[in-house]
């Protein structure tokens, strides 16, 4: 798992402004191989739908990954005939590598992709990239697993999906309910922090950056779809199944040592509400506590596995010694993530060493109970031994929460564990921009209620018709504040778009109640 650091943390979430001319604000991406009987009708109705429906100038890329057949020749064909369409040839294999290495090229701040069998009716597609263009959210995905959701799809393919996402959900904690549903999309900013840090370059891409992007705070949009499956599709389940497997140990294994850094995706205060520093807000002990609870009961269980195994080849006071090791130095790692919230490498050696100290605690402790078991009879049952230790680290157990708590990872007033401040500002030093879009000129036509024009982001390339129709669905969305904010060219998305978020260290200091971005002036 990549360790490096990312190339810094994201601005806060803007409404985009309209296009620049010649720029699209949505970008989606076609993976394919030997697709050349399905390709141009996908492309051709893909475009119709986006000609009459996406109020944005739009682009489709069509990203042939090492096609041996035709393929080539016909996105090169489609894309000498429809101007917004392009094509990128691969000389590799890997859905995930086509969509990283398109994802990274493009200027259009929202990109997506969906699958070249047209499985996801594309009503969907507005849905999808909607709540990215309003600033709302940062990823969308479809899923064929909400309860609105319409699927038609054979019984073994239902189980293989669910299946999974049950495993996602145990092993990774994944909240997002269809990891593989080909219809994503992503902001731009966010992609070109989060990309670096995802490995796959096959099917389990979607899976692995979902879990990051979830993980880091991201928010991530689901939209109920109408989906057909495609009874001619190529996908290999058994080594699908196989390779997305490997990358769910390979993930969870670099989440639980905490070699990702993940903290650097944190946004700026203003934008998550549970940064801000409040008063009379309870300071999450309940929640804790349930961590604890579910981590140690795992951590019982795979004890109690260890000193079975051990008790086979040593005696009691070895095998108990050598499990509690083991489980300890897994517990305090668990409970350091998923109880406590401490992300990244630092402190990682300190908080491990202070486990081992209250490791030392609850060996002294079931020793103890062994020892008392021992003078007590001189053969006791294995089942005698194993309900004394389960009474022993149930006490240990207490303690041990206490320990972590007050010792390990204290909750100090204003900071973390490790001393930081646990509310933020995140400043940054802007980089040289790069004109990805840029706001365009304020047009006449629809008004707002309030009497001030819509911005032409709300209008549609395609004719005054869509305009009229798009601008009943924006005056819904837009309050008063923005709309002045538009009328005096006060769009914070600009300023979003006029840097480059870089290599930037993050500064932290203290935040007070009446803190706010002093470009919001409400």
């Amino acid at each position: 798992m990549r360790t490096d650091s990312s190339p810094g943390t994201l601005p806060a979430r803007e409404h985009l402004p309209a296009g620049s001319a010649g720029t699209p604000v949505l970008d989606v991406v076609i993976p394919v191989y030997n697709e050349e009987k399905d390709l141009q009708r996908c492309v051709v109705r893909l475009h119709e739908h986006l000609r009459r429906t996406f109020p944005y100038p739009f682009r489709i890329t069509v990203a042939d990954n090492a096609s041996t057949d035709t393929t080539p020749r016909v996105a090169a064909r489609l894309e000498s005939r429809i101007p917004e369409v392009r094509s990128r040839r691969l000389e590799q294999k890997g859905r995930g590598r086509a969509l990283h290495t398109v994802w990274s090229a493009s200027d259009a701040p929202v990109l997506a992709y969906m699958d070249v069998d047209l499985s996801t009716d594309l009503n969907a597609l507005l849905p999808l990239v909607a709540p990215l263009i309003s600033g709302h959210s940062d990823l969308a995905i479809g899923s064929r697993l909400a309860r609105s959701s319409r699927v038609v799809r054979g019984a073994k393919r239902e189980f293989i999906s669910r299946g999974y996402n049950l495993i996602l959900r145990g092993s990774l904690q994944a909240r997002f309910s269809d990891a593989q549903c080909g219809f994503k999309a992503i902001r731009r900013d966010v992609a070109q922090v989060l990309l670096p840090l995802v490995e796959d370059t096959g099917w389990f891409f979607d899976t692995e950056m979902l879990v990051l992007a979830e993980r880091a705070g991201l928010r991530i949009h689901e939209v109920p779809v109408d989906w057909v499956d495609d009874p001619d599709s190529t996908v290999h389940i058994v080594r699908t199944a196989t390779d997305d497997l490997k990358g769910v140990w390979r993930v969870g294994r670099a989440l639980g040592t905490g070699s990702l850094p993940l903290d650097r995706l944190a946004r700026p205060f203003g934008d998550d509400p549970r940064d801000r520093d409040l008063t009379d807000v309870p300071g999450g002990l309940a929640r804790q506590l349930v961590g604890f609870c579910v981590v140690g009961a795992l951590s019982t269980l795979f004890y109690l596995l260890l000193y079975s195994g051990f008790r086979s080849f040593s005696g009691s006071q070895a095998a108990n010694a050598l499990a509690l090791l083991v489980s300890a130095v897994a517990n305090t790692a668990a409970n350091r993530r998923l109880t406590f919230g401490v992300r990244g490498r630092g402190g990682a050696v300190r908080h491990q060493a202070q486990g081992l100290v209250v490791f030392g605690i609850g060996l002294a402790l079931t020793s103890g109970s062994l020892a008392a078991l021992n003078a007590a009879t001189s053969s006791p049952a294995h089942s005698t031994e194993l309900a004394v230790l389960i009474a022993a680290n149930l006490a240990a157990t207490v303690l041990r929460f206490l320990l972590f708590r007050a010792w390990v990872f204290p909750d100090r007033r204003g900071g973390t564990s490790d001393g930081t401040s646990s509310t933020v500002v995140a400043s940054h030093t802007p980089a040289p921009a790069s004109p990805p879009y840029a706001t365009a000129p304020a047009r006449q036509g629809p008004r707002h209620p309030q009497g001030s024009p819509l911005p032409a982001a709300a209008r549609s390339p395609h004719g005054d018709a869509h305009d009229n129709a798009y601008g009943n669905a924006y005056d819904n969305t837009q309050d008063t504040d923005e709309f002045r904010a538009h009328d005096t060219g006060e769009f914070r998305a600009r300023e979003a778009a006029d840097r480059t978020w870089g290599d930037a260290t993050m500064q932290r200091q203290p935040a007070r109640p009446h803190d706010h971005d002093p470009r919001d002036a409400r």
